[in-house]
């Protein structure tokens, strides 16, 4: 894929993000003028981070608990976890400034920076410059793994996690296009599915509700590993080429609030956290640098298959 220019803004932002302030700044911070203002901004604000919720969120606050303690101790400010209700949640709330660092997969970063003018992309998973998918097939298929595309799913019932999942639906799409000249819609012979998470997509294949399905292959492998899904009854068939996907992106008004350069920190202090608080936290082996420009293939891959406009 040929590399693009990161895209433009949607939002006009810019006027918003100058007089933004986050959560729980007080009054007297608002009034107050010059170093003053910028020094009791960060005195009394609260970083937000959030995270699409690609798998069930009854207990992704505490998951992320470690990694809201570590950005706390070393950037010295005061963090909490709000969760999304959905994947249009998380960007909707970035663009309102009530999120202020968010985990998105690669379609949803590329939505929240459009929608935000001066949003960074300033972290990745170890693992996410070179992500991938996995079909899966209920074993009563008689499908088998594959190093060439399983054309035989057409005629199955079929299910994407979320409509705005990259690892999910987006790439899957774009494999299947690839590989068949045709989208989704004309290629299955049924209508398909969205189970709205890759842990339900998983476990929908594995209980027969579908017989086959896509999924980031993280999310399979430790539910594998865990015990969830027994590998022999819910089968990888294929495994999709690789892409870039998950990042954390930053709001620009961090930068105003916490002071000159605070973005820069955020992002040495989501790279300095310990192997066990990643894993937690996003089910990654490390923290690596992001920027805009690694997900101008995912912006490029969803025009072509017309997700961006």
């Amino acid at each position: 894929m040929q590399t693009k220019q990161i895209l433009k803004a949607v939002a006009a932002t810019a006027a918003a993000a100058s007089t933004l302030v986050l959560s729980q700044c007080n009054k007297a911070s608002e009034e107050s003028t010059g170093n003053d203002t910028t020094k009791a901004s960060a005195e009394n604000a609260t970083l937000v981070i959030s995270a699409i919720p690609d798998t069930k969120t009854t207990n992704q606050a505490d998951k992320f608990q470690g990694l809201v303690d570590h950005l706390s101790e070393e950037l010295g400010v005061k963090v909490t976890f709000a969760p999304s209700v959905d994947y249009t949640d998380s960007v909707e709330k970035f663009k309102s400034g009530d999120f202020h660092l968010v985990w998105y997969g690669g379609l949803t970063g590329v939505r929240a920076r459009a929608a935000v003018d001066g949003a960074v992309a300033i972290a990745q998973g170890t693992e996410d410059p070179h992500y991938k998918s996995y079909f899966i097939a209920h074993e009563s298929t008689g499908l088998e793994k594959s190093d060439t595309f399983p054309a035989e799913i057409a005629d199955l019932k079929f299910t994407f996690g979320s409509n705005s999942s990259t690892s999910g639906f987006l790439m899957p799409s774009f494999f299947i296009k690839e590989n068949t000249g045709k989208m989704p819609k004309d290629f299955f012979t049924q209508p398909v599915g969205f189970s709205g998470a890759h842990d339900k997509t998983a476990l929908q294949v594995a209980q027969g509700q579908f017989q086959a399905g896509a999924i980031n292959y993280k999310t399979y492998d430790k539910m594998v590993a865990n015990g969830d899904i027994d590998p022999k009854v819910c089968r990888i068939i294929w495994v999709t080429p690789g892409y870039a996907d998950y990042n954390f992106t930053a709001h620009p008004a961090l930068n105003e609030v916490f002071g000159e350069g605070f973005i820069d920190k955020l992002q040495a202090a989501l790279i300095s956290a310990d192997a066990k608080v990643v894993g937690d936290a996003i089910n990654r082996s490390g923290i690596i640098e992001a920027k805009n420009e690694d997900f101008n293939g995912i912006e490029e891959t969803a025009r072509s298959i017309g997700e961006i406009r």
